[in-house]
């Protein structure tokens, strides 16, 4: 009795193996190639849920409300709005409250504290953008990497086979060599858009940080606590 197939199942098997012969033709820099593209999505989808659950994308509406009781004098609800946040806004307007209402702390040593926070927030944000930096870098040279050896291989089997040389089994090798180049430069490609993208995010996310740290230390200096966390 024959069983029946599923075709989800089949049509996953065929998916898989023209991947791997896909893969196959441009050699060993090919692979390492597909497995940089891997790690390149995960890093990508990594770094969005990670900036979705430091509020990115939230508008800091909490962190407003909190603002404005702030500057109403209302200091315990602005703290009170704030103390279970997890946002990176509110985070820091929370550490910049606590500093500035700690009496052991004046003015200067206020803006350290909350600089100091500052600063381990901002790299938390910044966290996986050097791996797509590396991605967008290495993709390309991985691409050209396997090109060179595919072309020594196949002008290699050209002299070998000397005047009995087929042209056309030269061009497939070319062919085969030049897939490397085009897949590196498809993982290095969106990898740079993703780099520059959320480093667009986390510029929004350090001035609306900054600003609302100026607002809550008075601007007391010329140099905000965020200004020296970014440097």
């Amino acid at each position: 009795m024959e069983t029946a197939t599923d075709p989800g199942t089949d049509t996953a098997a065929t998916a898989v193996s023209a991947f791997v012969s896909f893969v196959e033709m441009g050699g060993p820099a090919m692979w390492a190639i597909a497995l940089l593209s891997v790690l390149t999505v995960t890093l990508i989808l990594w770094k969005i849920m990670r900036l979705v659950s430091f509020g990115a994308w939230s508008g800091g509406r909490h962190t407003a409300r909190a603002l404005a009781l702030w500057k109403t004098g209302q200091t315990a609800e602005a703290l009170s709005l704030l103390e279970k946040r997890r946002s990176l806004r509110a985070i820091l307007a929370h550490a910049a409250m606590r500093a500035a209402l700690n009496p052991g702390l004046d003015r200067d040593a206020a803006e350290a504290e909350t600089g100091r926070v500052a600063r381990g927030l901002l790299l938390k944000a910044r966290a996986g953008l050097r791996g797509l930096e590396l991605a967008s870098t290495i993709g390309p040279l991985l691409g050209l990497l396997g090109t060179v050896t595919g072309m020594i291989a196949a002008f290699q089997a050209l002299q070998e086979a000397g005047s009995r040389a087929d042209p056309a089994a030269l061009a497939g090798g070319i062919w085969e060599a030049l897939l490397t180049t085009a897949a590196g430069m498809a993982v290095a490609i969106p990898a740079q858009v993703a780099l520059t993208w959320f480093e667009a995010v986390v510029d929004s996310l350090r001035h609306d940080m900054e600003d609302s740290a100026t607002q809550i230390l008075h601007g007391a200096s010329s140099e905000t606590p965020m200004q020296q966390a970014a440097e």
